[in-house]
């Protein structure tokens, strides 16, 4: 830290309890009292420096008294401050730093120590050793801006804190590793003008290390908070990024509000939102109300800026210290702009109010919910429905508002789920909240039945009605096979839904069925046609290249799902050949001798029953598709072999004849 001497006498004051005396040799004609100590001295060292003082000891010396007494009440800096103005009238060895430099220079202007007084008066050398030695050092200024928390009247009147906040500003708000000579002063080595290390004022060539953009936060939370709020002022109007004045927010708030100093994990405990290591002073919980009030007041209304979890313990703490309702109202919104990011463990928050009625908060989960849907409708790309509009067969608009709605929604289901077991949780909170979301963000229900299962479990009483209403929520042709099987063996769920999700089930097999025949269909008329016309259409000018090459991977994608259809085929006929051969095993059993009739006729009823005879029909078809095609190849080669027996026989005539001839 720099400093600055003033005098050359050697000290020549001695204390003794709560009084100051001057041990010059000469017996102390006056007192001069500063709250509660006394300091006995010499009129003339004090009238040749100060214009009050001398107005003082005149209107003193006209009563007549021996010993003047003077009392001075409201000076700057106070008993500790006037020591070193005494000092400094008596010539003795002081130094100014930026710790005394404000406090002097109050007191100097308090008692008019101008240069009317005497030359290089206190006034002039607090003003330079201000100006030219502190403003130009970011440690210095930071510090002389601490001690104006006492006399921040008489720096204001002075421009003292203004000065240093615009010189901190000024500094902050440009690279610091931009800087050069003189020396980085925030906890780095000193730098010679190329930028490499010193060591005793040597270069060793070592190039120093970056420097981050929140470099200041540490020297900026010692402020009070009424100087740091004029200095974050100050650096947004000077044009500091927004992400660097939230980051000194967030990092100023965790400081000073104790519910804020949790350890944090992943990306938060090393990066610039981490917890300061340094603790503050303790505040009262009026001063921490307060203090989140403003914090949040400061913060900028913008997605991203913040974590969600630093606003949602914000509002944890606001509704334990009993903050306003607008400051609540705003955090709640805050958290819902920026809901898709944020976590289960977030939402999980305890109920505060005195009536208990439940264990967790979800009236303020619900407004949160609320303000997020209301935003993703007002945000550009946000859409109150899968499809805004069409163009081209594209979508538009969905994807910028479907992955932050689904994101939301898989929260929401998850939180339904986390407070469903609590048997003080009302149904229509429950269900309001769950019929909150929209339709089409719910890409399965699977979340949503999960918790109607837990709340349905945990509350028992329901009666039929409220218990067909809380599950109308669902659409039960969103669940998955593994949903629709544990819904169907469900005891808890109407008999209505039950039967709901069978059906479902029954049909979306079919239209799986159906599926695969008409796949099957395409395939082979597709075949067919690129046998036919495939290559010419490929050879034609325009788009028929592009078309040949959709045409092929089709084909392609059709083969391998026929072929998977295939396989799954053969599986099955081989299984329900080997249950043919049990069951006739068991009905050989059963008949006691009886003959094969009993058996075939048992394997007919359970075939009907299961639904076999269109495997077998299907089975039969081919095995006699295949005896035809045999038949017809073995013709095929019959009528071949005589043809070449009449070729024989034709060329044996015309040889016989030729050698007749001859």
């Amino acid at each position: 830290m720099a400093c600055m001497k003033l005098g050359s006498k050697s000290d020549a004051f001695q204390r003794q309890g709560q009084a100051w005396f001057c041990t010059t040799g000469l017996p102390s004609d006056i007192v001069v009292e500063v709250g509660e100590m006394a300091f006995h001295l010499h009129k003339f060292p004090l009238l040749s420096r100060s214009g009050v003082l001398e107005r003082r000891i005149a209107e003193a010396s006209k009563e007549g008294d021996e010993k003047c007494l003077i009392e001075i009440s409201d000076l700057p800096g106070g008993d500790k401050t006037f020591e070193l103005v005494a000092k400094f009238c008596y010539g003795v060895k002081l130094e100014l730093t930026a710790s005394n430099v404000v406090y002097l220079r109050c007191a100097a202007e308090h008692l008019e120590m101008t240069e009317e007084y005497g030359e290089a008066n206190l006034i002039s050398q607090t003003e330079t050793f201000f100006n030219q030695v502190v403003l130009k050092s970011w440690k210095d200024s930071v510090k002389a801006l601490q001690s104006c928390d006492e006399v921040l009247e008489y720096a204001d009147q002075l421009n003292i804190s203004k000065k240093c906040i615009e010189s901190l500003a000024m500094r902050a708000s440009t690279d610091p590793n931009l800087f050069g000579w003189p020396v980085v002063e925030h906890g780095g080595p000193m730098q010679s003008p190329g930028g490499s290390v010193l060591w005793n004022g040597i270069s060793t060539g070592a190039r120093p290390k970056h420097t981050s953009s929140d470099w200041w936060y540490e020297d900026a939370s010692m402020l009070s908070f009424p100087l740091f709020k004029r200095l974050i002022t100050t650096m947004d109007a000077r044009g500091i990024r927004e992400d660097i004045i939230a980051g000194s927010l967030t990092y100023y708030t965790r400081k000073y509000l104790p519910g804020l100093k949790r350890r944090r994990v992943g990306a938060e405990s090393s990066g610039r939102f981490s917890t300061p290591l340094g603790s503050g002073n303790v505040l009262s919980e009026e001063e921490q109300k307060n203090l989140l009030e403003e914090i949040q007041e400061l913060l900028r209304m913008q997605k991203g800026l913040v974590p969600t979890k630093f606003f949602v313990d914000m509002l944890r703490i606001a509704k334990i210290l009993k903050a306003s309702p607008a400051c609540i109202a705003n955090l709640e919104k805050r958290i819902g702009m920026q809901l898709d990011q944020a976590a289960l463990e977030d939402l999980v928050m305890p109920s505060f109010s005195h009536t208990m009625e439940t264990l967790y908060d979800v009236d303020s989960v619900q407004r949160i919910l609320d303000h997020f849907l209301k935003t993703d409708q007002i945000m550009p790309g946000g859409v109150g429905s899968p499809c805004s509009s069409v163009d081209d067969g594209n979508l538009i608009g969905s994807p910028q508002s479907i992955t932050p709605m689904t994101a939301v929604t898989k929260l929401i289901d998850g939180y339904l789920a986390e407070v469903a077991p609590d048997v003080n949780l009302k149904l229509p909170k429950f269900q309001a909240l769950a019929a909150s979301v929209p339709e089409y963000a719910r890409l399965l229900d699977d979340g949503l039945y999960r918790a109607i299962d837990i709340y349905l479990k945990h509350h028992p009483w329901l009666a039929e009605t409220e218990r067909e209403n809380l599950c109308r929520l669902l659409d039960c042709q969103k669940l998955s096979l593994e949903a629709c099987t544990h819904a169907a063996q469900n005891e808890r769920l109407p008999l209505r839904i039950i039967v709901q999700v069978l059906f479902f089930e029954q049909l979306q097999l079919r239209t799986s069925v159906a599926g695969c025949f008409l796949v099957s269909d395409n395939l082979d008329g597709g075949s067919r046609q690129l046998r036919s016309g495939g290559f010419a259409g490929g050879s034609t000018e325009g788009g028929g290249g592009g078309g040949w090459a959709t045409a092929v991977r089709e084909n392609q994608v059709l083969k391998v799902g026929m072929d998977s259809m295939r396989m799954r085929v053969c599986e099955l006929e081989k299984e329900c050949s080997n249950m043919r051969q049990e069951i006739e095993k068991l009905g050989k059993t059963t008949t006691k001798g009886g003959g094969s009739g009993t058996g075939s006729k048992t394997w007919d009823n359970v075939s009907k029953r299961l639904g076999f005879g269109f495997k077998l029909k299907s089975h039969q078809m081919c095995s006699a598709q295949e005896g035809s095609v045999s038949k017809s190849n073995s013709e095929n080669v019959k009528i071949e072999k005589l043809k070449d027996v009449k070729e024989r026989r034709g060329k044996h005539k015309k040889a016989s004849s030729i050698s007749s001839e001859r």
